[in-house]
């Protein structure tokens, strides 16, 4: 068996690897439908166990960290309501001012 160092310079091949058995059969002949059914159960199961694995790594905050991150939306929401309410209201009186002007009515 060749090296790693030897694969990579490219000194020797290694060996090809065996045709899968849907390709030992015949050149056009395709997996029935059993290994298809197989592969796609095999493919789901693994899906699952990866689901799994990460639902493990999943923690529910606690009881302060839910109540500190909802105080601060609250907050955060006010102050976007209070800043959209200020440029809203310059800008109402801005265009009214500017569209008196232009029309001549006072």
């Amino acid at each position: 068996m060749a090296s790693k160092a030897t694969l990579v310079n490219g000194e020797e091949r290694p060996a090809p690897s065996k045709p899968s058995p849907a390709k030992r059969q015949g050149s056009n002949s395709e997996p029935n439908m059993f290994d298809k059914v197989v592969g796609v159960w095999k493919d789901f199961t693994g899906f699952l166990r990866d689901v799994r694995g990460e639902m493990r790594k999943v923690v529910a905050p606690s009881r302060k960290e839910v109540q500190v991150t909802t105080s601060v939306v609250i907050v955060t929401v006010f102050l976007f309501g209070v800043f959209f309410f200020v440029v809203d209201f310059v800008f109402r009186t801005s265009v009214n001012a500017l569209l008196n002007k232009l029309i001549g009515l006072h």
